[in-house]
């Protein structure tokens, strides 16, 4: 501490905790008693909740500032707009505290819930702690006081818990949202009908708790699908409370129909996940997939999980849509996207036999195979391409050579799914004779081979040197088209890319 700070008052940010002043710390409440000078935030015309809370903790003779916001809503003449207006005033509000601490005075900044949780004294802290001694007294959030007027678990287990302010476009809302295990929705008031709209679209309505003004006058607690939108104030939050099943026997649909929803886990770990996905993945009763793609999907408590092995997809596939017949919500995991060579066609095979019509069937798209491989070494899809399965299993080969034949012709980038393994040994040669036909030898190749994994690895080579030695079942190649141009760059990292401009004739 410097000679000018220990001759300066102490700052002191005080958290109030959700309204009742019982649940005031001890340690606040001595610091409102004690200090020399008490401030509050309050809109125009409105007596402060903070100070309400706090008034039977202070003290007679107190000096008290009243920091009154200059607008509450987003409209202002200000030459510096909404943002402009609020930065001036937290400015002179931080010039009217300083002059006080200058003096020797202490000043408490009172502060509903905690002080640094979506708190106006932070605005007061950026500007005053590194000037002036400095204590924040934190207090019990909105967060904390609606789950336990809930009474309910926000988070058990593994599970992560997600704040979202209602304030954020719908879009991202709705993806927030349905990426969370369990969630709390802050500053709701006139953002409410797009947070019920997320809410829905995301699937999670019938999840959602609404609670008012927790531990104050007026609380109310309700389905948030049941809450008319006008009735509710600032001083409200959605919450999505943990989705680990409770004891009692879980609760199938009233006509014992459930449903089968495909998901693409994208070609490696979490991080690839989309927000949809995540969702899908949580609500699910069973998961159904591959057990190497199951394993990469973390565990819940009360979720069932039946893996298989790889060759089984049309049994995986029926044993889902039956779950589903008898209620269950049912992932089945594909991974990269399931439309591609992937789970949702054998899904939609049998779903499309006369026994499973019935049965409700979603695809959530995943990050492809070839999509992951192109980001790593640089755009080689960046013009039309084609994408071809090596596999002959489903395929007699001579329709594999003619395919490969047709996109060569017609200089397409091509993505090569599926292209080796220990069974499978002589298509990657002999996919290379044919592409050489029609590609010089020294046209790029991508070979990718477990993106994303912990054995990732690049290479860049040219067709007419492909080993298919290197290749196996988790490598995908990506066979450059006559416009493909290969260029080092700095440190000798080399790039591909394919030019969006065809050349003319």
């Amino acid at each position: 501490m410097t000679d000018r700070q220990a001759s300066t008052g102490r700052l002191y940010g005080v958290g109030l905790g959700p309204g009742d002043p019982s649940l005031v710390t001890v340690r606040a409440a001595e610091l409102i008693g004690k200090a020399d000078v008490v401030a509050y935030h309050s809109a125009r015309h409105c007596r402060s909740i903070a100070r309400s809370i706090a008034e039977r903790y202070l003290t007679h003779g107190q000096i008290e500032e009243k920091l009154v916001y200059p607008l509450t809503v987003e409209t202002t003449d200000h030459p510096g707009g909404y943002r402009g207006a609020l930065d001036e005033f937290y400015e002179e509000a931080a010039a009217r505290l300083a002059a006080h601490l200058d003096a020797g005075r202490d000043v408490v900044v009172l502060a509903e819930g905690d002080p640094l949780f979506y708190g106006s004294y932070q605005h007061m802290h950026k500007r005053l702690a590194h000037r002036y001694p400095t204590e924040v007294v934190p207090g019990v959030t909105s967060v904390s006081a609606a789950a336990a007027r809930l009474g309910q678990p926000l988070t058990e287990a593994e599970e992560t818990l997600t704040v979202i302010p209602g304030t954020l476009p719908e879009e991202e809302l709705t993806a927030r949202i349905a990426s969370a295990d369990s969630a709390v929705i802050m500053k709701l008031g006139r953002t409410f009908p797009a947070v019920r709209r997320a809410l829905e679209r995301a699937g999670r309505l019938d999840d959602a708790q609404y609670v008012e003004r927790a531990f104050m006058d007026g609380e109310r607690i309700a389905p948030l699908a049941e809450v008319d939108e006008e009735s509710v104030p600032y001083f409200s939050v959605a919450v999505l409370p943990s989705r680990v099943a409770p004891l009692e026997p879980v609760v199938r649909p009233a006509d014992g129909v459930g449903s089968v929803t495909v998901v693409g886990t994208g070609p490696a770990g979490p991080l690839w996940l989309t927000p949809e996905a995540r969702g899908a993945l949580a609500e699910a009763t069973d998961l159904v997939g591959y057990t190497t793609y199951l394993d990469r999907v973390p565990e819940r408590p009360g979720q069932r999980r039946h893996g298989s092995d790889n060759k089984v997809e049309s049994e995986r596939a029926e044993f889902a849509l039956d779950l589903a017949r008898r209620g269950h919500r049912v992932c089945v995991v594909s991974s990269g996207d399931p439309g591609v060579f992937a789970m949702a066609t054998a899904v939609l095979e049998v779903a499309c036999e006369p026994d499973y019509r019935d049965v409700p069937v979603r695809i959530v798209p995943g990050m492809t195979a070839a999509h992951a491989a192109a980001s790593r070494a640089g755009a080689p899809l960046g013009h039309d391409y084609a994408v071809v399965s090596l596999s002959d299993r489903l395929k007699p080969w001579d329709v594999v050579a003619k395919r490969l034949r047709a996109a060569a012709e017609a200089d397409l980038v091509l993505a090569l799914y599926n292209p080796g393994s220990k069974s499978r040994t002589t298509q990657v040669g002999q996919a290379r004779d044919v592409l050489l036909e029609y590609r010089a030898p020294g046209t790029p190749v991508v070979m990718a081979r477990d993106v994303g994994g912990p054995t990732e690895r690049i290479r860049i080579v040219r067709l007419g040197e492909l080993d298919p030695a290197l290749v196996d079942m988790r490598t995908i190649l990506l066979i450059g088209s006559s416009q493909t141009r290969t260029v080092e760059r700095g440190g000798g990292a080399e790039v591909v890319w394919t030019p969006r401009r065809y050349p003319e004739a």
